[in-house]
């Protein structure tokens, strides 16, 4: 039987993901009437637009509790592993990727379950390693936030690991782990294991991702200072042995005219933001993720609203292609879209920015 090879690291120099439509508002923080529902039915017409349209995969957030304020967003979301699985059955190509947080979800269910999902998919599952940082969410499960969460995520991976290439039940003695006779099956299609994600900024969380992740998932403040990011994984990775992509992430206002973008987003991310949930969110965010650079919180409110301090991507078709192929020419393997409604707009930057992408050589 041939192992299957993940979308994500097919033969696109620039491979695209469509990143947290599984919660409600996606990557927003706003109150316009037409902020993203994430309705199962919408969620799945969205990916199967993706399927057809060649997309590599679909990433979705983890969340557990919402961030206040007037919309309390991202408080209606889908589970991510099972949400993978029922994607699986609605699509044909893309990969199907479930975020699944470390201190929350047992090592040896998210083996079995993530195995399931790779069946389902026929060898199309990733996985998004959260290591955790959000202490309300913690809370929630009656977990506290501990320094060492990095440490317990390699012991998290390494049970996973195992359980996919053990020949016979194992006893596993570790610092947050303890376990007896472990074995499971199936073992995944893709081998070892699905592709790994993880998003880390922090030194710690950077070493981390050099041992568990076959890309780093990444932010930056503007597309040259993204080299930074990939001159520093190649770095940890070559000292592990090992060689890593960097993915990024985006949130898109493409519009016919650059003056009809700009305006659009002043419009939701300045004039209906929802400005409580932006002030929690961002505290939380600089005081416990590390996700992003200090120069971020101080001058970018306005990203946060729009796409949770990611890169903004706002234009006409033809400059958001150009702004996608400067972050390949960067290096970054591949980049994940986000847009106030997935359903309203994915479609327009189909038909108007991928030919570019095509046309530009980043995309076959």
């Amino acid at each position: 039987m041939t192992t299957p090879v993940h979308p994500l690291l097919g033969p696109n120099k620039l491979k695209l993901g469509v990143f947290s439509m599984n919660a409600d508002g996606g990557l927003t923080l706003t109150r316009v009437p037409e902020r993203w529902p994430a309705h199962w039915n919408e969620i799945v017409e969205v990916a199967r637009m993706a399927d057809r349209a060649g997309i590599e995969f679909l990433l979705p957030i983890a969340r557990w509790k919402g961030f206040g304020g007037e919309m309390n967003s991202r408080e209606w979301s889908y589970e991510t592993l099972t949400q993978a699985a029922a994607l699986a059955g609605v699509t044909e190509r893309t990969g199907v990727f479930a975020t699944v947080h470390v201190p929350m979800v047992h090592p040896v269910f998210a083996a079995k379950a993530l195995a399931t999902v790779d069946h389902a998919s026929n060898g199309r599952a990733g996985l998004n390693i959260v290591c955790g940082w959000n202490p309300e969410e913690f809370s929630l499960f009656g977990l506290e936030l501990i320094e060492e969460r990095y440490a317990q995520g390699l012991e998290w991976f390494e049970i996973i690991n195992r359980i996919y290439t053990a020949t016979e039940p194992f006893d596993y003695d570790g610092k947050f782990y303890r376990l007896k006779n472990v074995s499971g099956q199936p073992r995944p299609l893709q081998q070892p294991r699905p592709v790994t994600l993880n998003a880390a900024f922090s030194p710690p969380g950077r070493d981390f991702a050099a041992k568990a992740a076959d890309f780093l998932f990444t932010a930056f403040v503007d597309i040259d200072k993204g080299r930074e990011h990939i001159d520093d994984m190649k770095q940890r990775a070559a000292r592990e042995n090992r060689t890593i992509g960097v993915c990024t992430t985006t949130h898109v206002v493409c519009r016919p005219t650059q003056t009809e973008a700009e305006d659009y987003y002043e419009h939701y991310a300045v004039t209906m933001a929802d400005n409580v949930s932006v002030d929690h969110y961002m505290g939380q965010k600089q005081k416990f993720s590390g996700s992003h650079a200090d120069e971020a919180y101080r001058l970018h409110r306005k990203r946060f609203a729009a796409g949770a301090g990611t890169y903004p991507i706002v234009g006409s078709p033809q400059q958001v292609a150009e702004e996608l192929v400067k972050i390949s020419q960067a290096g970054f393997a591949a980049a994940t879209v986000s847009f106030v409604n997935f359903k309203d707009e994915l479609p327009y930057f189909i038909d108007t920015v991928m030919p570019l992408l095509r046309e530009a050589g980043v995309r076959n």
